[in-house]
């Protein structure tokens, strides 16, 4: 049998078995097995050397002719096998796009706003205000009217997004402490919900977006005392469960006295984390006596009135309350992870 016959017979059977090949991956045993580097084509190459050296350009024609003859008939096989499974998925992922959308999907609302929700039912309840302020304010009632002067080194603590026209991203809720005495006058009952910025590294425990709340009392006679009652009953309202706490002083330029009230934290129980930094402790509430300098700017007589005042970090009270690792997850807008709540 000479090679043009040997290759004619191999041609014809290799048609015969993709035209009769059940599914794709059959298809392509036959291709690899035919037109791969070891494949029968590939044999005949070989067999070159042993011919007459006046036969082998009529061989070497009939094996490209053979070559091509294959792989258009298993091109067009392949084609088939892709339309018969595109017919197939189009009759049974097929979608009438004229039916109504289906209905909306329930949605939750977010951990920082549910702790907020709460603090102000709470806060409602003991006769408290809830008051509300812009978010860019002046130099004034950010810094100049809670006794933060241009000079003080308290300014240094916070990193500040200054506007372009002196005006500023609030750095914290105090300024609406200062708009509601010069507003309402004592006596004075408020907290101040809402959103504060800094120009702050972003990790764990940091973001330059982040949710406070001010609370102040101002009255007549109002000590220590009024401001530790009312902040163990926060806080045993808020985690519903005892937790450790600890006072320490604090220096805060708008109290004197000023304390830290700080929480054992509540992801990993004291022995660190990167929420606590390895200390095991989370600052979460600065507080203290109102200096009688904001008091005096915010056209309050001190010698007659005093009052308390206070700062809670709404973000991190849902990290501790929620078990939040990681202070990104609360606007990073993951749905997966909004839905938990």
């Amino acid at each position: 049998m000479t090679l043009d016959d040997q290759i004619h017979r191999l041609v014809t059977a290799a048609m015969a078995r993709a035209e009769s090949a059940r599914d794709p991956e059959e298809l392509e045993s036959v291709r690899i097995e035919v037109l791969g580097r070891k494949g029968s084509l590939a044999q005949f190459s070989k067999e070159f050397g042993k011919l007459p050296a006046e036969e082998r350009p009529g061989a070497g024609k009939a094996l490209n002719a053979a070559k091509e003859t294959l792989e258009s008939a298993l091109e067009a096989r392949k084609q088939a096998f892709d339309a018969a499974a595109l017919d197939a998925r189009l009759r049974t992922e097929w979608l009438d796009l004229t039916l109504p959308a289906p209905g909306p999907r329930p949605g939750s609302l977010h951990p920082v706003t549910l702790i907020q929700n709460e603090i102000e039912d709470l806060f409602t309840s003991l006769g408290f205000a809830v008051l509300d302020g812009p978010e860019v304010e002046t130099e004034y009632h950010n810094f100049d009217a809670l006794n933060i002067p241009p000079e003080h080194p308290a300014r240094d603590m916070q990193d500040t997004f200054w506007l372009t026209d002196g005006n500023l991203l609030r750095t914290h809720t105090s300024p609406v402490q200062v708009r509601g005495m010069e507003k309402y006058g004592p006596p004075l009952r408020m907290i101040a919900p809402g959103r504060a910025f800094r120009n702050e590294e972003v990790d764990a425990s940091h973001e330059h977006t982040f949710y406070q709340l001010e609370g102040m009392m101002v009255d007549r006679n109002v000590s220590v005392a009024h401001l530790i009652y009312f902040m163990k009953t926060l806080l045993s309202a808020i985690f519903r469960r005892d937790v450790t706490l600890r006072l320490r002083p604090g220096y805060f330029p708008f109290v004197e006295p000023g304390f830290e009230l700080d929480v054992q934290c509540l992801i990993c129980g004291g022995p660190g984390c990167p929420v606590c930094k390895q200390s095991g402790w989370v600052e979460l509430l600065p507080c203290g006596l109102v200096h009688p300098s904001v008091l005096r700017m915010s056209g309050i007589d001190p010698d007659q009135w005093g009052g308390f005042a206070f700062g809670l970090g709404l973000t991190r009270l849902a990290m501790m309350r929620y078990g939040i690792d990681d202070i990104r997850l609360l606007q990073s807008g993951d749905l997966r992870f909004l839905s938990q709540f």
